[in-house]
């Protein structure tokens, strides 16, 4: 019985997570999360173009998908860097 109270206590005491206050905060914490998951992948892309590039040995096909691939990680840095801008946007259609 004294362990369970003792437990009891002990998750009663635990500190709660925060509580969420406004559209503006939940878009302040998710903004960093997208631009480095977005930069992962656009990275992601960059150094599989470049070994595509370097491993093509002349074959155009290959030089294509590894152009094919620079041009991902480009669209990808773009948004990674317009991805504030996008949840500013966001923000102001929701009100918050």
């Amino acid at each position: 019985m004294h362990l369970t109270l003792s437990v009891l206590s002990e998750i009663a005491a635990a500190p709660q997570p925060p509580s969420v206050k406004s559209i503006h905060q939940v878009i302040s914490n998710i903004t960093g999360w997208i631009m480095g998951i977005i930069a992962l992948v656009a990275t992601m892309f960059l150094v599989i173009g470049g070994l595509r590039y370097m491993a093509a040995g002349g074959d155009p096909a290959q030089v294509e998908q590894a152009k094919g691939n620079f041009k991902s990680a480009l669209v990808g840095y773009a948004l990674a860097v317009l991805a504030p801008v996008i949840l500013q946007v966001l923000q102001g259609i929701l009100g918050g």
